[in-house]
């Protein structure tokens, strides 16, 4: 009895979750990124506050643009701009993206632009029809300082589909 009300429940969260994938529904998602899991010389804290929206061009294909800030250490502060899109694997609720972002940041009277692609693995967990809670792993690799800039992180981050 367990059992079947167990893939009852899967059935339907399975089919709520495809109808948020389909063509022309909106997304918006704000998620903390870094989570003290960033590797680099230059890194010892992070603090990364990101906003993303993005637009269903067909089944379970996301365009996104994301606008970010990042506290990266002591007395540095970097803002980011960037697009991208994401697909959606809908029989395990993988999802597969990749961002191509620019950075600009500054510490004092240090200023730095940095070019950032970005490719990331996560899981979309739908808490109702439209909300989900979505963490990620991502390889934020640096375009013009690889070994200094690039970092490696974690993200959790709340979604909604409308």
């Amino acid at each position: 009895m367990k059992k079947m009300f167990l893939s009852l429940m899967m059935a339907l969260v399975c089919l709520g979750a495809n109808a948020q994938f389909e063509a022309g529904k909106k997304y918006v998602n704000a998620s903390l990124a870094g989570l003290n899991l960033a590797y680099s010389k230059n890194t010892r804290f992070t603090a990364n506050v990101q906003l993303t929206g993005g637009y269903f061009l067909a089944q379970d294909w996301m365009v996104l643009g994301r606008i970010g800030y990042n506290h990266p250490g002591k007395h540095m502060d970097n803002f980011e701009i960037g697009v991208g899109g994401r697909y959606y694997i809908e029989q395990n609720g993988l999802s597969l993206g990749l961002m191509a972002s620019y950075e600009h940041g500054h510490a004092g009277d240090d200023k730095s632009n940095h070019g950032f692609l970005t490719p990331e693995v996560g899981y979309t967990f739908f808490v109702n029809r439209y909300v989900t809670l979505e963490p990620a792993l991502y390889f934020k690799m640096c375009l013009d300082h690889f070994a200094d800039a690039s970092t490696v992180g974690l993200k959790l981050g709340v979604g909604v589909y409308f």
